[in-house]
């Protein structure tokens, strides 16, 4: 196989405290960090002044169940955080060149709603938007929601894809050069340029057109993150970028070829989509430092929110009913993330791990590959994926903000560079130019045109 070069992508995913389960328990946390914004103003100038492709923002419409003592101990719950998309408008009038990129369920959303707020913030941004796609798999944003229950994981995707070509399509609702704006004339916009979209589909009915003029990306980038089999279908016919978990090289190398092998059926091109597993790394100048920190995280894990993490990570089964120290019991197919469930219960069997044992290997990553070293060997593994075809980038999960991010910024990118792996300076304005994706055309503009070369 020919080893790839050039450079890879970055995304600095940002979780309030950081991504180890227990990080606003260290000396050093922010501890009210989801709701300071001096604090995310920080980490998004720092990784724009690395070159970071992209700030990620997860989100959820809800608390993660009704366990009021494993929610109040843990930042993991989206107990107290920003709205992603409030927060990212904000912070486009901070910053200049680094994406800015939000989850929104199609669960618990309207396609209208979505397309009007991501072009917003497009225009905001200068270009820099991006939407994490997502179907929710909490059954209690259900029920904030009107619904007794959760959508059933096959429905969930289903309206997903319908979810999808509503927004693309309302984000054609306008060609780019629309808006004339002519004074002398009193001509605002070009009546044959508005196109009106007359959805009417199993989940959705939707006039159009959007009340907001055709991003400066032409569409915001599409981002999606999950790996089941619907998951990886949605995302080869919808998606430029995949946020995904994988544990070893050979599974993140099989399921690169998976995805990318399946875009030519939907006239796609390889490098129309970009594959960024997420990665916990943990860096020190020595591997004893490493260890060192890495540790002193661990031990600040309750072993009450250790279980209540891998009874969510495993399908929400309740799993305190079992000894801490015994294995994992065989669990039926979830109704949650599939594939999350099937990734850490493989880790628990590959592994030969106990409830206690696979809370402390989960706790920091969350299911995501786990790096513990100096720069030199983060940087090993890191190139390793990239130059055999595992990954084209990655989106890095700092253990703790913002010191993980300082860590990786100071020590792992000066070794990327090193090696010629990573940019020097940005090499355009939009998120699109730096991810290298092109400028999507207006449907109706490449079919107006098409239809003129015709006549």
């Amino acid at each position: 196989m020919t080893k790839r070069t050039g450079h890879l992508r970055l995304g600095a995913f940002l979780y309030p405290a950081g991504h180890h389960i227990a990080a606003w328990r260290h000396p050093e946390a922010q501890a009210d960090a989801g709701v300071n914004f001096r604090h995310y103003v920080r980490l998004a100038q720092a990784a724009e002044a690395a070159k970071f492709d992209l700030l990620f923002l997860a989100d959820g419409a809800g608390t993660r169940g009704d366990n009021v003592d494993f929610l109040s101990r843990t930042a993991h719950s989206y107990v107290a955080q920003f709205e992603p998309i409030t927060l990212l408008s904000a912070l486009a009038a901070v910053t200049d060149h680094v994406g800015l990129v939000a989850t929104a369920s199609t669960s618990f959303n309207e396609p209208y709603h979505i397309a009007r707020k991501f072009a917003s913030l497009d225009h905001i941004s200068g270009g820099r938007a991006g939407w994490n796609l997502v179907t929710s798999s909490n059954e209690h944003e259900a029920k904030n929601f009107n619904r007794d229950s959760h959508f059933d994981h096959a429905e969930r995707y289903e309206r997903a894809i319908e979810f999808a070509e509503v927004v693309g399509g309302l984000w054609d609702s306008w060609e780019d050069d629309a808006f004339l704006r002519d004074k002398a004339q009193g001509r605002f916009f070009d009546p044959a340029r508005r196109h009106v979209l007359n959805h009417k589909g199993r989940f959705f009915q939707v006039r159009g057109p959007l009340n907001v003029a055709r991003a400066p990306q032409g569409h915001p980038v599409v981002v999606q993150a999950g790996s089941s089999e619907a998951g990886k279908e949605l995302a080869t016919r919808t998606a430029e970028v995949i946020f995904t978990a994988q544990q070893t090289l050979d599974d993140a190398v099989a399921f690169y070829a998976d995805v990318k092998g399946r875009l030519a059926r939907y006239g796609r091109h390889p490098d129309d989509l970009k594959i960024m597993p997420g990665v916990f790394p943990i860096v020190g100048r020595s591997e004893s430092e490493a260890k060192e920190k890495f540790e002193q995280l661990q031990a600040l894990v309750d072993p009450k929110v250790g279980l209540a993490l891998v009874s969510g990570l495993t399908g929400g089964f309740d799993l305190s009913g079992y000894p801490l120290d015994g294995p994992i019991p065989e669990l039926p197919e979830t109704n949650a993330s599939k594939s999350r469930q099937v990734l850490t219960l493989e880790l628990a069997r590959r592994e030969n791990l106990t409830i206690r044992q696979l809370y402390l290997r989960v706790a920091g990553a969350r299911g995501h590959w786990q790096l513990v070293g100096t720069p030199a060997q983060i940087v090993d593994e890191l190139e390793a994926w990239f130059v055999n075809g595992g990954a084209d980038g990655f989106n890095v999960m700092p253990p703790l903000l913002p010191a993980g991010l300082d860590d990786f910024i100071e020590l792992v990118i000066p070794e990327l560079r090193r090696r010629g792996l990573f940019r020097s300076e940005y090499e355009g304005r939009t998120l699109r130019e730096n991810l290298g994706l092109k400028r999507p055309a207006n449907r109706h503009a490449a079919h107006g045109a098409a239809a003129h070369a015709v006549a």
